[in-house]
């Protein structure tokens, strides 16, 4: 189902986790899910994913993860604050040390000349605040821009359990 190298990844992740005793949790829109389903596909992912989340639609980001709706109406659902705001809100609400958001355009369609297909902005909520990382995949198929936006998530999971 998913490529060696990112099973191999999902595998780093759960077993630092493991090892610091730290416990995770996921906001997701345009990965889907991706990112907590690489994780659970990991044997002992119990121990350390509290929960993720699908906050595909913007009431769902609001509902689920308390992001501001005025926040997602003044810059647009794929921005650095929504994906700041969604990190924040899936660590408090879970009770996690940390958590990863992905909020991005997979296309094909979607996109505009200010938010183009492949533009991804990820959240990482830690005890010491949220670092942010915007990213562009120059791969314009939405699957690949999905596979490539879960990479960075669990990579940025990784530096985070560093």
């Amino acid at each position: 189902m998913f490529s060696p190298d990112l099973m191999t990844l999902a595998e780093t992740v759960v077993a630092h986790a493991r090892a610091r005793g730290m416990t995770l949790a996921t906001a997701e829109s345009c990965t889907g899910g991706l990112v907590a389903g690489l994780i659970t596909s990991v044997a002992g992912a119990s121990a350390v994913l509290e929960q993720g989340a699908v906050t595909y639609s913007n009431a769902a980001k609001t509902r689920m993860l308390g992001v501001p709706a005025a926040l997602i109406e003044r810059h647009g659902a794929v921005s650095r604050p929504v994906a700041e705001a969604m990190a924040a809100g899936a660590r408090a609400g879970a009770g996690v040390d940390l958590a990863v958001s992905i909020t991005g355009v997979a296309g094909p369609g979607g996109g505009s000349d200010e938010k183009p297909v492949g533009l991804v902005h990820f959240g990482l909520a830690t005890a010491s605040g949220v670092r942010h990382l915007e990213r562009r995949f120059a791969d314009g198929e939405r699957q690949a821009i999905r596979l490539a936006a879960t990479e960075q998530a669990l990579r940025m999971l990784l530096d985070g359990l560093a």
